[in-house]
């Protein structure tokens, strides 16, 4: 597959239609100016020497050779081959809460849109680690597996909502054990999972969940976002309320968070507005032993734009050789 390293460059190639009306223009032009002068086959007979078919055949070899000309400019670009890609660092798959609860509005403009933007300036200070998205609310999904490629996890980022899991409720354990799954083979010892939620924890054992990933060398850290007092949610336009009618308040079980991060040897930190929590995790990962990881990427291209270069030069070359004048010499004479 060929790849243009400048493609902008390609734009140009429009030009050469151009090429061709005002030439077509100019010679139009010089017919009238000849039929002013007197008849035009007596004025032609007064220049035996001009050929008009060579100014197209001239007009044709330059606009081929602008063409390679411009597609060199563009630098052309072969695979060369695949090539490994190592790295020292760190796996961290992130797991964020997508129920109702939060889309409480105790954080602006709501718990789970400031989440992602504390993930977001995380992912912006990442170097050689790999990152990878959990989300979840009764059940758990992989968003984005493990990754290196910081633009592709934005762009996932971005598109997480509390439709993106279809199932209602707080499965924390399901949630850790999914992130535990989405590790990959390379990584044995700098592994972590960072869950974010409220905490309030309605379908499995999260605790038990986060020892399994203690056990297995992955520390568990926890966020909680909300607060003790409570927050409605706001939904459709009003606020959520159970089937008797009573407003659901959504309240932060700082407890259970706490007991996960002690099971999973990790830590347990309350997310405030401005200080989200995610840069001292950050800070204690930094102190864990960097992995060797390595991918295999496309390293090394093919230059092909002398080829285009070196056709241009011919046909420059070819055009200018043809000149404007009828040939003296006939090939059958």
């Amino acid at each position: 597959m060929i790849y243009f390293a400048q493609a902008q460059y390609l734009f140009l190639l429009i030009l050469i239609p151009v090429f061709f009306a005002v030439y077509a223009f100019n010679r139009y032009f010089r017919r009238k100016r000849i039929r002013r002068m007197g008849d035009e086959s007596l004025v032609r007979q007064l220049m035996p020497s001009y050929s008009g078919s060579k100014g197209w055949i001239r007009l044709v070899l330059f606009s081929l050779a602008f063409l390679f000309f411009i597609i060199g400019l563009s630098r052309p670009q072969i695979g060369a081959k695949l090539k490994e890609h190592s790295t020292k660092g760190a796996e961290i798959m992130i797991a964020l809460d997508v129920s109702n609860s939060m889309l409480a509005q105790d954080y602006s403009p709501n718990r789970l849109e400031r989440a992602k933007l504390a993930i977001s300036h995380l992912v912006d200070k990442l170097q050689d680690d790999r990152i990878g998205l959990i989300v979840f609310a009764g059940n758990s999904f992989v968003q984005l597996p493990i990754t290196s490629d910081y633009v592709s996890a934005k762009m996932f980022l971005n598109s997480i909502s509390t439709e993106s899991v279809p199932v209602q409720g707080t499965a924390i354990g399901d949630a850790i054990t999914t992130a535990i799954k989405g590790f990959s083979a390379q990584s044995h010892k700098s592994r972590a999972i960072i869950v974010i939620t409220d905490g309030e924890n309605h379908e499995d054992d999260p605790v038990a969940a986060a020892k399994q990933a203690a056990d297995l060398g992955i520390k568990v850290y926890t966020i909680g976002v909300g607060s003790a007092e409570g927050q409605p949610i706001p939904m459709n336009g009003g606020l959520l309320k159970d089937k008797d009618g009573n407003i659901v308040v959504t309240r932060l079980d700082e407890k259970t968070l706490q007991d996960i991060a002690d099971a999973g040897k990790g830590a347990y930190i309350h997310a405030g507005n401005e200080e989200f929590g995610l840069n001292p995790i950050i800070s204690d990962l930094r102190k864990m032993q960097d992995e060797k990881l390595s991918s295999v990427v496309f390293e090394e291209y093919d230059e092909q734009f002398m080829y285009f270069f070196a056709m241009a030069l011919f046909f420059f070359v070819l055009e200018m050789i043809v000149g404007e004048r009828k040939s003296k010499k006939h090939l059958f004479s």
